[in-house]
């Protein structure tokens, strides 16, 4: 991390009516970092973007962009962002170079320095050999890379992006996050909201919404770490059955085991949790408790996997209940 950040966000909180939507968010992103925001729908990540693309005032909290503040001149640190929503904004009915050229007359852009720019980043983006062809012929993942350029046409020092694998296929998406790492690496500090794990995964950091709250910071390598060891999941047919087997469980595996010396067992090693009609359990001795737990409990659960701890293991880890789609209370993308 960088001595000074580049996105500095203190205690930033939301509210809509009687609802806390964002509950005292704090983090930093480095320069040329690649920093994802992961949630759940209903999360806060789209309030949050608003919030950072100054599209809402905060209710509370601060937030600075390259050491200025909204509060300041809106316009001076607006000009540090560049801004793709998950929304499509190109006109469809312009040519992917036409649209670029309308978005930098509006940022004061033109002639020649305006075609260089526009070209310059139509080849950066993979889509220059596009350039005449009407956005409405393009396809999803060659649209957002047009949506890219065009937000990056003002040379912003954080390029912001809210859910932009939306509506892509798998083959995009994988293009688009290698694509965004691209630009990381050199020297654009792109920070994203995200309900897809493999898409924050390629992050070099990521925060965890839930609920409004950031409950987990740091890189997806470190996080997975701190879970506990090995986590195993049994199916069974109910959630009921589910609350009285963990309970089994628990009492059959008996005290927490010592973590091996080095290991980074987490702050719950050995938990074992019903989540709806599955029992998870973290152990840094899971593949030895795979025979154990079968043969103990034959009968009492259709399947049984053993993994290595993935993001959704550190967001149950983190909340206590599954990482799933939730609607707002009042209907708005949150």
């Amino acid at each position: 991390m960088s001595a000074r950040p580049l996105v500095s966000v203190e205690g930033l909180s939301r509210t809509w009516g009687d609802r806390l939507a964002l509950d005292r968010v704090t983090f930093d992103v480095a320069p040329g970092e690649l920093f994802a925001l992961l949630g759940p729908n209903g999360g806060g990540k789209t309030t949050l973007f608003k919030l950072l693309a100054t599209l809402i005032p905060p209710s509370e909290g601060t937030f600075r962009v390259d050491g200025l503040s909204p509060d300041g001149s809106l316009r001076e640190f607006r000009r540090r962002l560049g801004v793709v929503f998950q929304s499509p904004s190109l006109d469809r009915k312009l040519t992917v170079l036409e649209n670029l050229l309308v978005h930098g007359a509006i940022l004061g852009l033109g002639g020649h320095a305006l075609r260089s720019r526009a070209g310059e980043l139509l080849s950066r983006m993979g889509v220059d050999d596009r350039a005449r062809d009407l956005v409405e012929t393009l396809s999803g993942g060659l649209a957002r890379r047009v949506e890219i350029a065009k937000a990056l046409l003002g040379a912003p020092k954080v390029l912001l992006l809210d859910e932009p694998s939306t509506g892509l296929d798998p083959l995009a998406r994988r293009s688009l996050r290698a694509l965004l790492a691209e630009l990381a690496r050199a020297g654009t500090t792109v920070l994203l909201t995200t309900h897809l794990f493999d898409e924050a995964e390629a992050a070099g950091r990521i925060g965890i919404l839930d609920r409004g709250r950031l409950v987990a910071l740091g890189s997806p390598a470190d996080l997975k770490r701190e879970v506990g060891g090995d986590v195993l999941v049994l199916v069974t047919e109910s959630a009921d059955l589910a609350t009285a087997l963990s309970a089994e469980i628990a009492a059959f595996l008996g005290p927490d085991p010592a973590p091996a010396p080095g290991s980074h067992p987490g702050p719950h090693p050995g938990r074992v949790t019903a989540l709806g009609p599955t029992v998870r359990i973290e152990r840094p001795d899971g593949p030895a408790l795979v025979p154990a737990l079968a043969a103990s409990f034959a009968g009492r659960f259709r399947s049984l996997t053993l993994g290595a701890p993935s993001l959704e293991d550190v967001f149950v880890d983190r909340t206590g209940h599954p990482f799933e789609d939730a609607p707002t209370d009042d209907g708005r993308a949150a």
